[in-house]
Parts: C-alpha cells; structure tokens; sequence
C-alpha cells in the first residue's frame, strides 16, 4: 500500500513537472497588448522569465498586433507567434540599448541589441504562422545617409568606447564608415535551434543570423525585404549542422549566404561553417542565391546545396574571397538547381573579389577546392566565371549534365583540373568555353546549339594540358577550337564529330606543340 501511495505521487510529480515544462504562457496575461497600442518588450521578458523558471515553456502570441522592443530569449524557450497574430519591432533605436556582444559582417563587436537575441542558449525555437516585421526604412535611412566626416552619432560614440579592442580586418575603416545596424534573429554560441513556418518582412539588416551555434534548422520560413541595403535572407555564420529547407527568399542583397569570419578575426576564431544543407527552396529578389563568401576567412566545407529555383536574382551560385581572407572553401556540391531570369552569372568563383597585388602564399591565402555542380538548368546572363589567383589557383571543380542559354558561356582563369561533362551552353556572344592560364582541362561533350559563325566553341589560352572529346557542334558553326597562348601545349582531342565543319581546330602561331589529333 506505502509503495502504491509512493508511486501515485510521484507519477502526480512527474506529471505536474512535465506540464510546467511545456506549459504555454500567453503575453496577454502578462500585459502584452495586441493593439499595438504600446510596447510590449516587458510583458514578453516577463513571460520568458517565468517560462525560463518553470524550466522552459512556450510564450504565446494570439491574434493580433503586438509593438515591441528587442526580445532575448533563454533556454527551452519556444516563440509560438499564430496566424493572424504580427509582432511589429520598434524603430526607435534606443529600444536597443544596451548594447550586447554580436557579430557583424565578420567581425566580432559589442553593438545593438539584435531583434530577436539569444546567447549561449539551447533548444530555443521561433515557430507559427505569424508576421514578424523589423520596420527596418529608419535603420536603413540612417546608414545610407550617413557621410565619413559628419559628427559621430550618440549610439557611434557608444560603440567606439565598447569596442577598444576588437580585433579589426584588414580595412579598419570598415567599423569606421558609420552604423551598425542589428540583425534581425541572431542566436550567439547556442544549440538546438528551430525556426519554422513563419514570415520575416524589413529587416534592419541580415534577416537570419545565427553566429557560432550547433543544430540550426530553418524550415519552411518565408522572408520578405523590399530593395534595401545589406538585408540579406538567411546568414548562418561559423556554425555546425545546419538545415534549410522549404523557404521562400525575395531580399535587398543574397538569399541565403555561407560565412565564416572575416580575415584577421575570423582566422582568430578558427570556427568553420562545415555541414550545411540547403534544400527544396525559392529565391526571388537578390544578388545571389546562394552565396559563399567573402566572409569566409575561418573556414567553409562540406556543404549541399539541392533541389532549388532561383528566379530573379543577380546571380545563381556564387562563392567569392580575396588576397587578405585565407581560410578555405572545399567539398561543396550543388545539384538539381533551375535558374530564370539570371542577370548576371549562373555560377561564380571568384577569389578576386576584391582587387589586390600578387603576393606570397601565407595565411592570408584563400583557397577554393573540390566543388562540383550537376543537373542545373537556366536562362542567364554568363554561364559561369571562375577567377582564382595566381599563386592559389582554384582547384577540382567539376560540372556535370549542365544546360544553359546564356549570352556568354564560361569564363576560367587562374585553375587547375576543371572538367566539363556534358556540358550545353547556347551563346549568343563569343565562345561556349573560353579558358586562360588552366592546368589539365577536361571537356568532354561540350556543345552550343547556337551557330558561331567566324567564333570558336572553345578558346585555350595558355592551357597546359588538356583532353577535349564527344564534341558535335552544329553544322553552321565554323570552327570548333582555337588555341592560343605560348605557354599552351598538351593539348588533345578524342573521338569527335567533326564531320561539318570545314576548320575543326585554329593554332595560332604562338603555340609551340601541335595539337594532337586521336583518330577513332
């Protein structure tokens, strides 16, 4: 009987415990008031500070909507915002004060407060069918006004004594040219994240933004940013795990982006982005669509990128470092993707993206290696544009099964061991491939359907190695292959159908190797 009595209570315990727990805490009661008729930043801190003492709980937003400060959140916190409720942030910027330990554009500062904030937290969560809306025009205002030699302003001056010591990138005067505006969602140094389902409009800046975090999932989450500066979509930097699926992106700069520090800082922290999925999404609006870089100087690898429309953007895929960043991008592969209506190129890597002298390798030197893309399909501007460096050439990139109509074809320089499988690029402009200063080539059923007249298909320049076969160019184009460069040798063709063609090869005097011809 004593052990039946002993049982029931603690089973009464573990029940009453575990609906603490999970207990929902709705910001009404607390004071909240969802006809914005004022600030609500207490009534929430109120209801996550209970939550947090009853060890974790969901705060609840019903219908309606709510006007706010800046909202912190601790651990086995979960922000339920439901349909039809939106929570409007203050653009007061004094809302935002004290400032807080952040991360911005690489470089690790005291600053704003971010709009939704958590540090060295776990298993928090943003989830609903709500709107969350930053007002982001003042912030946005501020910083495009703002000239190098007018006075510093009250929250600037705060920043400067805050900020004495912070390790600065190679161009100082980048903390120096004006505001630092807040990210809109940025957990620091947590675990377990979630955000799902709901809609993110005018962000201040980065939309968001986890920094130095493990096991983030962002799904089904919808962001919206009119035309505006640096209001990028999905931003996680430095972080392990990470999970994007099912979002829609329409933003002011890229929709989503991969970073990792930025050159002197981000080498000082050495915390990579590594394990990142990214799937099943649509980006409208953007400069890119999936970006990697500049910011990449702690580190990018083992990412997947799949089953995605990019529709609008400035461009597709784009990885992007300079002389001054280090760090590495590596084992990166991107399949299943649709581009339309691409105003720039399909696929950039660029380690000239900012332009600098030729100098020695050190641990200032990037570098890009073992990234692959499949099955990608479009109507773009470029096909792709690959610019290493000359001391650190980019290196093993592959494309396989690829079909673009594009105005130019593929741009390669600086590179070693790139192939072409497969390959469809109907110009309009010049030739499908044009490569310049590439070790070991391979091209293997590389075609334009579009008759180059008096324009080659393929143009090597001081290409030093390189094996091209399974071409059938079109009966009207002229000729197949020019080859230039006096650094240029190795060059062979395999079994071909050159059958229409008058000229199939051009070698211009330069050359000092013949192109060697197998026959089938």
């Amino acid at each position: 009987m004593k052990i039946g009595k002993i049982t029931q209570a603690l089973v009464l315990c573990i029940s009453v415990a575990t609906a603490n727990a999970q207990q929902y805490h709705n910001v009404l009661k607390y004071g909240a008031k969802n006809d914005s008729s004022k600030l609500a930043t207490t009534a929430i801190a109120a209801a996550i500070n209970a939550a947090s003492k009853a060890g974790g709980g969901t705060i609840y937003f019903p219908a309606g909507k709510y006007l706010t400060g800046p909202i912190h959140l601790k651990s086995n916190i979960t922000i339920l915002i439901d349909a039809g409720a939106e929570l409007h942030f203050s653009d007061d910027f004094n809302q935002y004060l004290p400032m807080v330990q952040s991360r911005y554009e690489g470089v690790d500062v005291t600053s704003f407060s971010p709009l939704f904030y958590a540090y060295k937290a776990e298993n928090i969560a943003i989830t609903g069918r709500g709107l969350i809306d930053g007002h982001g025009k003042k912030w946005w205002d501020f910083v495009e006004g703002y000239k190098q030699d007018q006075p510093r302003s009250e929250w600037q001056i705060t920043f400067d004594g805050l900020n004495k010591d912070i390790v600065l990138p190679d161009d100082p005067k980048q903390m120096k040219r004006g505001f630092l505006r807040p990210p809109f969602i940025q957990p620091m140094y947590c675990k377990n994240i979630l955000i799902q389902g709901i809609t993110i409009r005018n962000s201040p800046f980065w939309t968001v933004n986890p920094e130095f975090c493990e096991n983030v999932t962002v799904h089904a989450v919808t962001i919206n940013n009119p035309h505006s500066p640096n209001t990028d979509g999905i931003n996680p930097e430095s972080c392990s795990n990470v999970h994007i699926s099912d979002c829609h992106i329409s933003v002011g700069d890229d929709c989503i982006t991969i970073k990792s520090g930025k050159d002197a800082p981000g080498r000082k922290m050495a915390a990579p982005a590594e394990n990142y999925t990214i799937t099943n999404c649509t980006m409208l609006s953007g400069h890119g669509g999936v970006v990697i870089g500049s910011e990449m100087s702690g580190d990018v690898k083992k990412i997947v990128i799949s089953n995605c429309v990019f529709d609008g953007t400035d461009r597709g895929i784009r990885i992007k470092t300079a002389r001054g960043r280090g760090g590495v991008v590596e084992d990166i592969r991107v399949s299943n993707i649709i581009m339309k209506n691409i105003r720039e190129q399909a696929i950039v890597l660029d380690m000239q993206y900012a332009k600098t002298n030729v100098e020695a390798v050190t641990e200032r030197t990037p570098a890009f290696r073992n990234i692959h893309f499949s099955n990608i399909t479009g109507q773009v501007n470029q096909a792709a544009y690959l610019n290493g460096l000359e001391e650190m050439p980019i290196e093993n990139i592959t494309f396989n099964n690829i079909n673009l109509d594009a105005k130019t074809g593929f741009t390669i320089s600086n590179s070693n061991k790139i192939e072409l499988h497969n390959v469809t690029v109907n110009t309009q402009l010049g030739a499908a491939v044009n490569a310049t200063n590439v070790n070991y080539l391979v091209l293997d059923g590389v075609k334009t359907f579009t008759p180059l007249k008096d324009v080659p298909t393929l143009k090597l320049n001081n290409v030093n190695g390189a094996y091209i076969y399974n071409a059938f160019p079109v009966n009207e184009t002229s000729r197949y292959l020019q080859v230039s460069g006096a650094a240029t040798k190795s060059i062979t063709l395999g079994v071909n159908n050159f059958s229409g063609l008058t000229t199939p090869v051009v070698t211009d005097a330069e050359v000092k190797e013949k192109v060697l011809v197998l026959q089938p």
